[in-house]
């Protein structure tokens, strides 16, 4: 019997304007997991550290008696043009999630599911988990897969981009090193990968 994993990965982080005056920056979390829970083995979507503060707060009112591991600190002088500053932040995001993929009980929670594999906000997932929606936990979770295959083009088109922007990094110290790639096409447009 295979040892069951989850990896998740904090990564990409992107500046998005909301309107000529607000920015804020959202992460890819990417999962890869053989684990029972996960309704999806791999998937990719954006989340921003807004999202994260109400999944924290979520799962703490669910699971009273567990202390749950803290977020990177909201500080007043984040600057999300200081790469510095982004990436400690990244990395805190990355440490809150692999530390609470660790506790059983949280991983039941459904909101825990449906912020990492759906692209819902949080009031549609607080809907989807008290039942108010027409669709199910596992529904959202498969429609937010099948709709991200559809657009294979710009995937390819972003890898291009992508790789040229990194190619000197190719052997990052990531630890990952070259299978980080082989992985991460999991959650693109590639059908050989899925659900094996």
């Amino acid at each position: 019997h295979l040892q069951e994993f989850v990896t998740v990965l904090v990564r990409d982080p992107r500046i998005q304007k909301e309107d000529s005056w607000h920015s804020y920056v959202d992460y890819e979390i990417f999962i890869h997991t053989n684990s029972i829970c996960f309704t999806r083995k791999t998937s990719c979507v954006r989340r921003r550290y807004r999202e994260f503060v109400w999944l924290r707060q979520r799962l703490q009112s669910n699971a009273v008696l567990i202390q749950l591991p803290d977020l990177p600190s909201k500080t007043p002088f984040f600057n999300m043009n200081n790469p510095n500053h982004v990436d400690h932040r990244r990395q805190g995001l990355q440490e809150f999630l692999e530390k609470i993929l660790q506790d059983a009980l949280l991983l039941s929670d459904s909101r825990l599911h449906l912020f990492l594999q759906t692209q819902l906000s949080p009031e549609d997932m607080e809907a989807c988990v008290s039942g108010q929606t027409k669709y199910s936990v596992a529904d959202a979770i498969q429609s937010f897969a099948s709709l991200n295959r559809r657009f294979p083009i710009e995937d390819e088109e972003r890898k291009k981009e992508k790789n040229d922007a990194d190619s000197d990094s190719e052997s990052s110290s990531s630890g990952l090193g070259p299978s980080d790639d082989s992985i991460s096409c999991g959650c693109k447009a590639s059908p050989a990968s899925e659900e094996s």
